[in-house]
């Protein structure tokens, strides 16, 4: 795992990042979680934002502690592939991480997202507070405003949170060619451009 990511998790509660202390009051970092299918797709829209200082893959959602990827991967756990995301509020707000996770994502499908299915795929978004909590319902509900359609993301109070492990962590850098053979066959850019158009430029 990435050097600050560690350090970053354990000032936030050990290493399962829990619900409370959602901010560092020495350095004001805030915290902010987000599942929108397979975690090494995501993780790339984040780092390249401005504002964000870390980003980390793992799994929430479930009730086993400290769950494998392939313990995960059979869908009985109860968690979802998610990324917690790291960011400095003076420079990027969280209307601004909902936004690019709303781009990012399948908002009306709730058995997975693209090629991969399970529940451990499925879309959410975990809030840590209730302004974060109030923001998440609004903007699903503008989604759903503007497509006419029902948004099926789960929107949940976080819970632990549990790193995946360390070859998980920017896949996209690791392995750039298996990343991009990967997202090309999951269907996954062009189902999002069906839904948002031109917005979506990952």
């Amino acid at each position: 795992m990435k050097i600050l990511a560690l350090l970053t998790v354990l000032l936030l509660g050990g290493t399962n990042a829990m619900a409370d202390d959602t901010q560092n009051p020495e350095q004001n970092f805030k915290k902010a979680i987000f599942a929108a299918g397979c975690f090494w797709c995501i993780e790339p829209t984040y780092d390249n934002l401005d504002g964000v200082l870390e980003t980390i893959v793992g799994y929430t959602g479930g009730e086993t502690e400290n769950p494998t990827y392939q313990e995960v991967g059979t869908g009985t756990t109860g968690h979802t592939e998610a990324i917690l995301v790291i960011y400095d509020p003076a420079k990027v707000t969280y209307e601004k991480l909902l936004e690019q996770f709303w781009l990012n994502v399948d908002p009306f499908d709730s058995g997975g997202q693209f090629v991969d299915r399970g529940p451990q795929y499925r879309p959410g978004i975990f809030y840590f507070d209730e302004d974060q909590h109030k923001l998440a319902v609004k903007t699903a509900n503008e989604v759903e405003d503007q497509k006419g359609k029902r948004v099926e993301v789960e929107i949940t109070e976080a819970s632990a949170f549990w790193p995946a492990e360390d070859y998980h962590q920017e896949y996209y850098e690791k392995n750039p060619m298996r990343y991009k053979l990967y997202k090309m066959g999951s269907g996954r850019d062009n189902r999002l451009k069906s839904i948002w158009g031109e917005k979506n430029k990952n």
